[in-house]
């Protein structure tokens, strides 16, 4: 038997050992998931013994986190916008850099309004959003959570991807106002199916966006784990966005607002298939790293 110090130093030098980023962090979080504590709990009780079905599942996590398995699909979860999600195999793990779009996009909302002159909407009644490519549901949920009374369209081409996005609806108590379609990108299985979405206020989507050169440079984490459906946009990665700006101008209202993520490298690619007759009130967002993260515009 090991107490929970011991356990945790073993951990720690195990994952140091394979290379794993933030090893201590993973270590952590691995134990705080077999021993169903908190990271207060762990440090206040270090002698704690571990029973052996306990220490058993910690070092097999372990072993697996060293091979290269992601931490989040040990735990299956990840929060997000301080909400918990359900994350594994089926969807892109939410990454911080994307809470950006959800700042992003409150911020062009509430804007709209003043410039209107009108008060600010803070309950989003009345608003159609979309998020196109939600994988997990993070964008979705966010946005719903925030803006509690209007109405959330998801879409992806993943049925998998689709039935956690719904469970993590149900997890964070949105389930009654977002609709979940299946659709590649704004386009669904059958033309019909389309015919009652109506025109949106908003569309927000972080798309697939890198590209397949670069998979060789990826971490093993993703590379190995994450959907490549989900992951990859194309051989440089942007080849996406045109489809994607097409169809959502398409379908927003004018001066409806659209909300990209985007590549590491994908901003001279993306930003002048904004073109400005269709478009307005251009704007890139950075993120902590000062890449260019987000893109925003405004219909015509």
């Amino acid at each position: 038997m090991s107490n929970v110090r011991n356990a945790l130093k073993s951990g720690i030098a195990q994952l140091r050992e394979a290379n794993v980023p933030s090893f201590t962090l993973a270590a952590e979080l691995l134990l705080l998931h077999v021993l169903g504590r908190n990271r207060s709990w762990l440090y206040a009780h270090p002698e704690e013994m571990l029973n052996d079905a306990e220490a058993k599942r910690f070092g097999e996590l372990i072993v697996r986190r060293a091979a290269g398995e992601p931490t989040q699909h040990l735990t299956g979860r990840q929060e997000f916008w301080g909400l918990e999600f359900e994350v594994g195999p089926d969807v892109l793990i939410p990454r911080p850099e994307t809470e950006h779009v959800i700042e992003v996009a409150l911020d062009r909302l509430a804007l709209h309004e003043l410039r209107a002159g009108r008060p600010q909407k803070s309950s989003g009644a009345g608003l159609q959003i979309a998020d196109i490519g939600t994988g997990s549901g993070c964008i979705a949920i966010a946005l719903a959570k925030e803006l509690p009374a209007a109405n959330v369209l998801a879409t992806d081409i993943s049925p998998a991807a689709l039935a956690v996005a719904k469970r993590n609806a149900q997890r964070n108590e949105v389930a009654d106002r977002i609709e979940f379609r299946e659709a590649n990108l704004l386009v669904p299985p059958s033309p019909l199916a389309a015919r009652d979405w109506l025109p949106f206020d908003l569309i927000a989507s972080n798309p697939p966006y890198v590209g397949r050169r670069e998979a060789a440079t990826l971490p093993r984490e993703v590379r190995d784990y994450e959907p490549h459906m989900a992951l990859f946009g194309g051989e440089e990665g942007y080849e996406l966005y045109a489809d994607l700006i097409t169809q959502c101008a398409r379908h927003l209202k004018t001066s409806g607002i659209l909300v990209l993520e985007l590549g590491h490298n994908s901003l001279p690619a993306v930003q002048p298939l904004l073109d400005r007759s269709a478009w307005t009130n251009i704007g890139v967002t950075d993120d902590l790293a000062g890449i260019p993260r987000v893109i925003a515009a405004e219909r015509n």
